[in-house]
């Protein structure tokens, strides 16, 4: 049997600004492989490449306007608040030998039949990206907004994937020769932000901090769908209904805020709709007392 890779250790980066695409990079690898300087200069040089070619395509007679965008000195691979995009992430994993595939892609239909046969995803909506990663045998979400990689059963893996489907995330499967080692003492400086944890330390954290959340929202707005709870445990379907939680929290950290207000006027539709629903409750019985009232005063005329 295969030995664990780095001692049994899960590699897992913290939140720095918005440098989730490094995080998401580093833990498909396993280690403090990329910085942002690293992916800033992939994102320079795939910006100077997509010039040149649309500069050739302008020359052999294509419309000008076409390439405009291109042309530009604008970035069309990282953003000024430091989101790359999804050709800088393949990039740097290309690096590894490794490929990044979309799961809806037909080459990934072994992917849909059984998980197992993958090793990673990468997953990715509005400005956020983050990595679901099998290490050591044990799948693993490695969302760099939790303070400690999650563990994932493989029943929940599944369920967890089409959730973040039916809610528009796009995912990508992660193929390749994952590197096996990453030098724990050497590597433990080379960022602020990376930590090497046991999976009992990592279960440990999790659990702290769910212990200290705010009580959850009775009604969510812009929630993945929930599957179909009967099938699950009690213990797989509180990790559901924690992760959904969690899910939702990365989306909104991760967008540019131009959501807040929406989410907002949401949750107060629904709160307003609620009261409506319980006053009209509310009112019924009253509604039928009275027309029983009604009749009552009705009966004793026509008796008088």
């Amino acid at each position: 049997m295969e030995g664990s890779s780095n001692g049994g250790m899960v590699y897992h980066e913290v939140q720095e600004s918005k440098l989730c695409a490094v995080h998401c990079v580093n833990t498909a690898l396993q280690g403090p492989f990329f910085s942002e300087f690293d992916l800033a200069a992939l994102a320079s040089d795939l910006d100077r490449k997509e010039r040149q070619m649309m500069q050739l395509t302008v020359q052999a007679g294509a419309p000008s306007a076409a390439a405009g965008d291109f042309l530009s000195e604008e970035s069309h691979n990282v953003s000024l608040d430091g989101d790359f995009s999804i050709q800088v992430l393949e990039k740097a994993l290309e690096v590894w030998d490794l490929q990044v595939i979309p799961l809806d892609s037909p080459v990934a239909e072994p992917a849909q039949i059984d998980l197992e046969l993958e090793n990673g995803f990468i997953c990715h909506l509005h400005d956020h990206w983050f990595c679901i990663r099998k290490v050591n045998g044990e799948w693993y979400n490695f969302d760099s907004l939790y303070a400690a990689p999650l563990h994932l059963s493989k029943f929940y893996l599944s369920a967890y994937l089409d959730t973040l489907r039916g809610s528009g995330w796009s995912i990508f499967l992660v193929r390749g020769n994952f590197p096996k080692e990453c030098p724990i003492s050497s590597s433990e400086a080379s960022n602020g932000y990376g930590q090497w944890l046991s999976p009992e330390d990592a279960d440990r954290i999790t659990k702290s901090c769910n212990s200290t959340n705010v009580p959850r929202q009775t009604q969510r707005t812009n929630q993945p769908r929930q599957p179909s709870e009967e099938f699950l445990s009690t213990e797989e379907a509180e990790l559901l209904s924690e992760m959904e939680d969690e899910n939702m929290k990365a989306a909104i950290a991760a967008s540019l805020m131009d959501s807040s207000p929406a989410v907002a006027n949401v949750g107060a539709s629904v709160a307003d709709s609620g009261v409506s629903m319980a006053s009209a409750g509310a009112s019924n019985p009253q509604n039928e007392s009275s027309n029983s009232q009604d009749d009552k005063i009705s009966q004793e005329n026509k008796i008088a």
